[in-house]
């Protein structure tokens, strides 16, 4: 059973990785496992979560790591630092979005990846963020083992993390197509999907 550990913190954006966990989550191999810094965070849509690990008990045997976006990215957590820097060196796939690759810019954890996200200008302070050349301005960038995505970039994020999982992702690219498109285009372009 492989397993995805999807990270929030307080008022996190609960559409960041709603697309994502729901494909991972009907696959019969995958184990899709919530974490935060304390037991219960709240959204920023009012859901509260129960989650299934704290930063304590972070599992660092996962196979992937999803750092959800939101509000609350400012505060530092060096055992989280330590999670994802060992993820990284260790080939794991890390994946964040919206505020969760400010934190990564601002401890460093950018260095030596192509990145994206929300603004480079937001950075500007940050001692190390050392490598602004290596930014992008795209939706999503996908560096070796690390991709990283703009807040309004669900969709995008959520299709390159399965494309870097699943060989075979054509039903998983074709689900992210029918959410982008919405039914009635999708069906001019590609049939009734459920038929």
């Amino acid at each position: 059973m492989r397993k995805a550990i999807f990270f929030m913190c307080d008022q996190y954006a609960d559409w960041e990785g709603a697309y994502l966990s729901s494909q991972l989550n009907q696959k019969d191999d995958w184990q899709v496992i919530t974490a935060s810094v304390t037991p219960i965070v709240t959204s920023i849509g009012g859901f509260k979560t129960q989650v299934d690990e704290t930063l304590n008990e972070l599992s660092q045997n996962a196979d992937l790591l999803i750092l959800i976006g939101g509000d609350s990215w400012k505060q530092d957590y060096p055992k989280l630092t330590a999670t994802i820097r060992a993820y990284l060196k260790q080939g794991k796939a890390v994946g964040a979005i919206c505020g969760a690759v400010d934190y990564l810019a601002r401890n460093g954890l950018l260095t030596g990846y192509q990145h994206t996200g929300n603004a480079q200008f937001l950075w500007n302070g940050d001692r190390q963020y050392t490598n602004p050349q290596d930014f992008q301005e795209k939706q999503v960038v996908r560096d070796r083992n690390l991709i990283t995505a703009n807040g309004t970039a669900t969709l995008d994020f959520t299709d390159s993390i399965l494309s870097s999982l699943f060989t075979k992702q054509s039903s998983t690219h074709r689900e992210m197509e029918l959410q982008r498109l919405g039914f009635y285009r999708y069906v001019e372009l590609y049939g009734n999907p459920y038929q």
